[in-house]
């Protein structure tokens, strides 16, 4: 600090510096106003922020065995009708409880194996599996072969804004093929499939991140579950060994050593 005296006699102090810098609104009006509307995206609230993409849970269901085939085997299949709709219906009650009445749920239906399946029962399957869309509220589908599935599994939905976050299947399998028909037309055979050489078919796009991919049937865990992560990205979950459809619980594992592999 200077001292120095005025023309009046008295001691006087002055700094020795001045602080000329201008006010903040004075350097504020000098910065450009595009660089002002980046800083206020950066800072916006988090409330403002889009969010996240709505996603669809696909439950795919296989048809039943025909008695016909199956009545002089060992170990015959699907004495119930209801094996795969059963366990479809109880996963799509959890599907419900964990993730709310708006969880959009897509049930992929193998038609005809029903249709056939009923002549046998004597009663309309179909509209028994009707009264479960309308009972959960959910998007009932009907397909016929393996490529009416990828092409829903494609472009169903808008994909684009639309992905998948499940994707579970019910029904016969083999370790490398879902077999929607399995002794239903044919005797321990099937014309209705879709084939792990088939997947590459998928647009890996579809998929949510992290989506949850399942297949409850038997063995798809030796095989089909490594194709599936190689054509979508995606893990599915898949059994090695066998599985058996229960009637009040999802399907468990029926071989010694079998387990859940992706």
């Amino acid at each position: 600090m200077a001292v120095s005296y005025g023309a009046s006699g008295y001691l006087q102090q002055r700094p020795d510096c001045i602080n000329s810098a201008p006010a903040f609104w004075q350097i504020m009006r000098r910065v450009p106003l595009f660089f002002l509307a980046i800083v206020s995206l950066l800072i916006a609230p988090a409330i403002q922020a889009a969010p996240p993409p709505k996603t669809e849970w696909i439950i795919l269901v296989g048809g039943p065995s025909m008695y016909q085939w199956e009545k002089y085997k060992a170990e015959p299949h699907d004495h119930w009708w209801a094996n795969f709709v059963r366990a479809a219906r109880i996963r799509t009650e959890q599907i419900r409880a964990q993730y709310g009445p708006d969880q959009p749920i897509t049930w992929l239906v193998y038609k005809q194996g029903y249709v056939d399946r009923a002549t046998q029962e004597k009663q309309d399957l179909l509209s028994h599996i009707e009264s479960v869309r309308d009972k959960f509220d959910i998007h009932l589908v009907w397909f016929e072969t393996g490529a009416d599935v990828l092409r829903y599994v494609n472009s169903g939905q808008p994909r684009d804004t639309f992905k998948i976050g499940g994707f579970e299947y019910f029904g016969h399998s083999n370790k490398a093929c879902f077999m929607f028909d399995y002794s239903n037309f044919i005797d321990s055979a099937c014309k209705s499939w879709l084939h792990e050489n088939d997947l590459k078919k998928i647009d890996r796009r579809v998929f949510a991140r992290k989506a949850y991919v399942k297949s409850w049937g038997c063995h798809t865990g030796e095989s089909m579950s490594q194709k599936w992560y190689t054509a979508t990205g995606t893990r599915m979950i898949g059994a090695v060994g066998r599985t058996q459809f229960m009637m009040e619980e999802l399907p468990i594992l029926s071989s010694p050593g079998g387990k859940w592999a992706n």
